[in-house]
């Protein structure tokens, strides 16, 4: 999987501008931390140079942030084993069917578009007797890791979700699991490269959208401001282009149908990717002993490097 592709020149633009990229220099800066990762005793983990590029991106090349990040990105993993575990594979049985239900949609954007990328999740699609709430951020979180690899326009400019409460029953409400909505969103806002800009709840019921707007207690404080509640059906054409949402949410870009089979034929490719996802993550013990043997913590993951200095015109 590895060939990094040239940033469009609006990308471009922002990378450089906005995330301290210095295009002459992007190879050598993977390859410093694809050594760091190699050097780290606790570390099992894909060096992938687009996968590393996501980290360098999303702590604005920063260094020793990049080496931080990384690190808690296989770190926060392993708390979360309702989410990371065996069935996290793209020929698991539930995870093709979340996918086959629309539950997950990933709008494709106009190729010179450099805004973020843009998911929807129907949120009360699934049957809750037959699904759990982990098995949809499970899916969600695999296609979180594919965005790292090949989407430019989420590893430059972000991500947003929107969160279509169409259907929604109280079922689908006790099946949220505060707990593991507050874990996966620390892990999204602390180890996740891509940045989060926006969480929109959309179609949520006029009477319950008070409620809804509690759950932001549940978001770290940083997500807490990008998170809206609207009741308004016409409020998901304020956030994405009406032109890239499928025929059934009013738009022309296909059905939710052809975006699913092109979800599942994506995921399919990166088969290998997952099977080999299974083997990565940290061995506390040696992480301990990686300690001992360096003198020099910059991290609070006994990481040793420093900051690259910022380019300034």
């Amino acid at each position: 999987m590895s060939g990094l592709r040239p940033l469009k020149p609006a990308l471009q633009a922002i990378a450089i501008e906005e995330l301290n990229e210095v295009p002459q220099r992007v190879p050598a800066d993977i390859e410093a931390l694809r050594e760091w990762v190699l050097k780290q005793p606790h570390l099992r983990a894909c060096t992938d140079e687009r996968f590393l590029l996501a980290f360098l991106r999303g702590t604005k090349f920063s260094l020793e942030r990049a080496k931080e990040k990384f690190d808690r990105f296989y770190t926060l993993q392993s708390s979360i084993p309702e989410v990371f575990n065996a069935r996290r594979l793209a020929t698991d049985p539930v995870v093709l069917e979340i996918l086959r239900m629309g539950v997950l949609l990933r709008l494709p954007l106009a190729a010179d578009d450099p805004g973020p990328c843009v998911t929807i999740i129907r949120a009360g699609s699934y049957d809750t007797s037959k699904y759990k709430f982990q098995d949809i951020i499970r899916l969600g979180s695999m296609f979180g890791e594919i965005m790292m690899f090949e989407d430019e326009n989420a590893t430059v400019s972000g991500y947003v979700e929107i969160m279509d409460m169409t259907g929604v029953t109280g079922s689908h409400l006790f099946a949220l699991q505060p707990q593991l909505l507050s874990k996966f969103s620390t892990y999204a806002d602390e180890a996740m490269p891509t940045r989060q800009k926006g969480i929109h709840f959309i179609n949520v019921p006029a009477a319950f959208e008070t409620g809804f707007n509690s759950l932001r207690s549940f978001f770290p404080a940083k997500i807490k401001s990008r998170i809206s509640v609207s009741s308004d059906p016409e409020a998901i054409f304020q956030i994405v282009r009406r032109e890239y949402l499928p025929q059934e949410y009013g738009g022309t870009r296909g059905t939710m149908r052809d975006i699913s089979e092109a979800m599942e034929a994506k995921l399919y490719s990166y088969g290998s990717y997952f099977e080999a996802a299974q083997h990565f993550g940290t061995d506390e013990k040696l992480r301990e002993f990686g300690d001992r043997v360096q003198h020099s913590h910059r991290s609070s993951f006994g990481a040793v490097g420093s900051f690259r200095k910022l380019e300034i015109d």
